[in-house]
C-alpha cells in the first residue's frame, strides 16, 4: 500500500490532525535558528509524538503530563532568557504553548485556540526577518492555516482538503484588497509602528571596536550591506579607488584592540554639538541614494566625504569630528537616504594641536621590534636627510615601499596573531588581512611620532546587472588609515593597496569558500551562480524599496497624489476609514444579494422549513438541517423518516460534497422534495399555528 493510499485510509480526525501538524511545523521551522536548542529539540519530539498518536489512534496524554511539560517549558524559558517577557522569551514561550496545545486537541474549542496561537506564531517570524523569502514562506503558512480552519468548519463527512484549499485561496484573494489598503494607508506613527528587536542582537556588521581578525571574519559574510544608486549619467559610480564608505574611526590602542577616541563613535549619548571637522571640499559633488541594511548600530555609511546631512525620514543625524555620520537611533530596519559627497577633500587641523598628540600614543610593553624599526627609519639619512624639517611624507612613502617590496601577502587566513601583532606582521608572518596591515602601519607611524588612526567601513562594491544598483557587501568591509601631515591635515593612506593593489583598484576581493552545491553549479556554468544571485538581489531590492521601506513620508506623497494639499495622519485615517467602510458595505450587500438570489440550497432549505411549519412544526431560521431532522423524528416518528433522511442528504451536499456536481445533486434533491410525503398538520392543538404558517408560505 502506497503512502497516499495509507493516508486516504486514515480516519478523518487522524488525517486532519496530521495536516495541521505539518502546517504548524512549517510555521515554526523558520524559528529554529532563534529558538534555544532545548526548545527546538522539545518541539520536534512533541510534534513527532503527536503525529504518532494520530497515526496509531492512541489516546492523548493526561492533563498531569501536560502540566509537567508546561512546567518544563516555563522553567527552560526562565533559565535561558532570565524572564518570560521580551521578544525572544515571548516567542520561545508561545511556540512551546502551541506545541503543548496540540497534545490537548480534544474539542472544537481547543482547535480554535490552536489556530489563534498558530497565526500569532506565524506573525512572530517577522520579528527576526522581513525578507522576501520569509514573506513567501509565511504566505504558504497562511494558506495552510486557512485551509485547516475551513476544514474544521466542515464537520460532516470527509471533505477533500483540496476543496478546503480552494475556499482558503478564495478567502485570501477576497481579503487582499483590504489588506493592501491597510498596508498603504494605516498611519505609521513612531514608536508605535515597527518591529520589536533586541538592541545588539542580529546580523554581522562593522563593530564598535577592531580586534585583529574581526574584519576577516566579516569578509566571510557575502550578505548585502547596502545598495546605492548614483545620480550620474548612466548611474556610473566614481572610480573604484574613490569608493570609501566611512564607518567607525579608531584612535585608541591598548595593545590588543583599537577603540574610538570619542564615545559618539559607538553608542549615542546625546545630540550635543561636536568640534568642527574643518572639512574642505574640492571639485564636483557626487549625489547618490543609499538603501542601508539594518546593522543594529547608529552608523550611516557615506562616501568620503559628506559635508551635508543625509536626508533620512523621521531620524535625526549628526557628524562627528572624524567625519562619521551618525543617526539618533540604531539602524534596526532598512533605511533609505540621499546624500552628497565630495571625493576630493581635505579635513582636520593644518597645524599641530595638543589634541593631535593623542594620535601618537602607544601602550607600553608592546611591539618592541616595531619601535626599533621606527627609530631606525627616522635616523636613516636616505629617508629623512634633514631631521629639523618635517619628514612625514617621506617616512610614509618609505613604509609603503617596504610593504610593496618586502614580500608581504594579502590573505584571508593569516592565522592567529599573538601579543605583539605589529612585530609579527612586520618581521615574522608578513601576511594578513586589511586590519592586520592597517594596524601594523598605524603602530609604525605612531612609533615615528606621526599622528595616525584607523578608519573602518566598506571599500568597492559591484554593479548588479539586473537593476544597475551598486551593491556593497559585508565582504567589502575594509580598514584603512589616515595620517596627519602639516599644512594638509588628515590624509587617507591605504596600506592594503601597497600589498594588494587589486583590492582597492580593481575590486579584487578575497572570496569566501563556497559550498558543494555552488561549486557544482559553478562547474557547469561559471556565470550561472552570479546571474542567479543578481536576479535574486534585484528582487530583494524591490521588496526593500516598496514594502520594507514604505514609510510615513511615502504615505504622505500618496495623499498628495490624491489631491491633499497638506496631508496629515488624520487624513490617512479618514481615507482608510472610507475605504474600509466601502468594502464592508460592499461585502454586506454582496452577501445579502447572494443569499437571496444566488443560493438555491438556502432557498430549498427555507421551503422545507415553511413546509414543516405548515405541518405544525415551526423551526427557527438558524437551525441547520441535521437539527431539523432530529426535531422531525422526535415529533413525527416513522412518518417523518423520509423527510429527515432527505434533510441529512441536503446537509451533506453543502458540507461534504461527493464527486457528483453540486448542480446535478441539487436538482435531484429538488425533485425528491416535490415527491416527498410530508407529515400532516395536527387536527386540533396546532391548527391555528398551522394556518398562520400556511398563510405565510402562500404569501412568500
Amino acid at each position: 500500500m502506497t503512502l497516499r493510499q495509507t493516508l486516504a485510509s486514515l480516519p478523518r480526525d487522524a488525517r486532519d490532525t496530521l495536516f495541521l501538524l505539518f502546517v504548524i511545523v512549517w510555521v515554526i521551522a523558520p524559528q529554529v535558528g532563534t529558538l534555544p536548542v532545548w526548545a527546538t529539540l522539545m518541539v520536534a519530539s512533541l510534534m513527532l509524538w503527536r503525529g504518532w498518536l494520530a497515526w496509531s489512534g492512541q489516546p492523548l496524554p493526561s492533563r498531569w503530563t501536560l502540566l509537567l511539560l508546561l512546567g518544563v517549558a516555563v522553567a527552560g524559558t526562565l533559565f535561558t532568557h532570565r524572564t518570560i517577557l521580551g521578544r525572544d522569551a515571548g516567542v520561545t514561550l508561545i511556540v512551546m504553548l502551541l506545541t503543548l496545545k496540540m497534545l490537548e486537541l480534544r474539542a472544537r474549542r481547543d482547535a480554535m485556540v490552536v489556530f489563534f496561537l498558530s497565526f500569532f506564531t506565524m506573525l512572530s517570524n517577522f520579528f527576526y526577518s522581513q525578507s522576501l523569502l520569509t514573506a513567501a514562506a509565511m504566505l504558504v503558512a497562511l494558506l495552510g492555516l486557512l485551509t485547516a480552519l475551513v476544514n474544521a468548519h466542515m464537520p460532516v463527512g470527509r471533505p477533500p482538503l483540496a476543496q478546503s484549499l480552494r475556499t482558503a485561496v478564495r478567502m485570501a484573494l477576497l481579503g487582499a484588497p483590504i489588506m493592501a489598503a491597510l498596508f498603504m494607508l494605516f498611519p505609521r506613527m513612531a514608536p508605535l509602528w515597527g518591529v520589536p528587536g533586541d538592541a545588539m542582537a542580529g546580523r554581522s556588521g562593522l563593530s564598535g571596536v577592531m580586534k585583529i581578525g574581526s574584519v576577516a571574519q566579516m569578509a566571510l559574510d557575502d550578505g548585502v550591506a547596502m545598495r546605492i544608486r548614483f545620480e550620474t549619467p548612466g548611474g556610473e559610480p566614481p572610480p573604484q579607488r574613490d569608493l570609501y564608505f566611512r564607518g567607525p574611526v579608531f584612535g585608541s590602542f591598548d595593545g590588543a584592540e583599537w577603540l574610538p577616541m570619542s564615545d559618539q563613535a559607538g553608542e549615542i549619548i546625546a545630540a550635543r554639538p561636536t568640534p568642527p571637522a574643518n572639512l574642505r571640499t574640492q571639485g564636483e559633488p557626487l549625489r547618490y541614494e543609499v538603501v542601508l541594511e539594518p546593522h543594529k548600530h547608529p552608523w550611516l555609511l557615506l562616501l568620503d566625504a559628506a559635508p551635508d546631512k543625509p536626508e533620512i525620514a523621521n531620524v535625526g543625524t549628526f557628524m562627528t569630528q572624524e567625519l562619521q555620520w551618525l543617526a539618533m537611533r540604531p539602524i534596526t530596519d532598512v533605511v533609505r537616504y540621499s546624500a552628497t559627497s565630495y571625493p576630493r577633500f581635505a579635513h582636520g587641523p593644518v597645524a599641530m594641536t595638543p589634541a593631535l598628540r593623542a594620535y601618537t600614543e602607544l601602550p607600553a610593553g608592546f611591539n618592541p621590534r616595531t619601535l626599533a624599526l621606527a627609530q631606525q627609519m627616522r635616523n636613516d639619512p636616505r629617508i629623512a636627510p634633514d631631521p629639523s624639517r618635517d619628514n612625514s611624507p617621506a617616512l610614509v612613502e618609505a613604509v609603503l615601499a617596504r610593504l610593496r617590496t618586502g614580500g608581504f601577502v594579502y590573505t584571508l587566513d593569516p592565522g592567529v596573531y599573538g601579543q605583539h601583532t605589529a612585530d609579527e606582521f612586520w618581521f615574522d608572518r608578513k601576511e594578513g588581512f586589511c586590519e592586520h596591515i592597517a594596524s601594523a602601519f598605524v603602530v609604525l607611524m605612531r612609533a615615528m611620532d606621526i599622528p595616525a588612526r584607523i578608519v573602518t567601513g566598506y571599500q568597492g562594491g559591484e554593479r548588479n546587472p539586473v537593476d544597475s544598483l551598486w551593491t556593497v557587501r559585508q565582504s567589502d568591509a575594509h580598514a584603512w588609515t589616515e595620517v596627519w601631515m602639516p599644512a594638509k591635515g588628515w590624509v587617507r593612506v591605504d596600506p592594503t593597496s601597497a600589498v594588494s593593489p587589486g583590492r582597492t583598484g580593481a575590486s579584487q576581493r578575497l572570496q569566501a569558500p563556497r559550498g558543494a552545491f555552488a561549486n557544482a553549479v559553478g562547474a557547469l556554468s561559471p556565470d550561472l551562480v552570479q546571474n542567479m544571485r543578481a536576479v535574486w538581489e534585484a528582487v530583494n531590492s524591490r521588496w526593500n524599496q516598496w514594502v520594507l521601506n514604505y514609510t510615513q513620508s511615502r504615505q504622505m506623497d500618496l495623499l498628495k497624489a490624491l489631491g491633499f494639499q497638506s496631508p496629515s495622519w488624520q487624513d490617512l485615517t479618514m481615507v482608510l476609514g472610507i475605504i474600509v467602510l466601502t468594502f464592508a458595505l460592499g461585502g454586506v450587500g454582496w452577501s445579502l444579494w447572494e443569499r437571496s438570489q444566488h443560493d438555491p440550497w438556502l432557498r430549498l432549505l427555507d421551503r422545507s422549513r415553511r413546509r414543516l411549519a405548515m405541518a405544525g412544526l415551526p423551526l427557527p431560521d438558524h437551525l441547520p438541517p441535521r437539527s431539523m431532522a432530529q426535531r422531525i423524528q422526535a415529533q413525527f416518528g416513522a412518518q417523518g423518516a423520509a423527510v429527515a433522511d432527505w434533510l441529512l442528504r441536503l446537509e451533506r451536499l453543502r458540507y461534504a460534497p461527493t464527486a457528483q456536481s453540486d448542480r446535478t445533486a441539487l436538482t435531484d434533491l429538488r425533485r425528491e422534495y416535490r415527491a416527498l410525503r410530508w407529515p400532516q398538520a395536527p387536527s386540533n392543538a396546532n391548527a391555528a399555528a398551522a394556518g398562520q404558517a400556511r398563510r405565510h408560505a402562500s404569501n412568500a
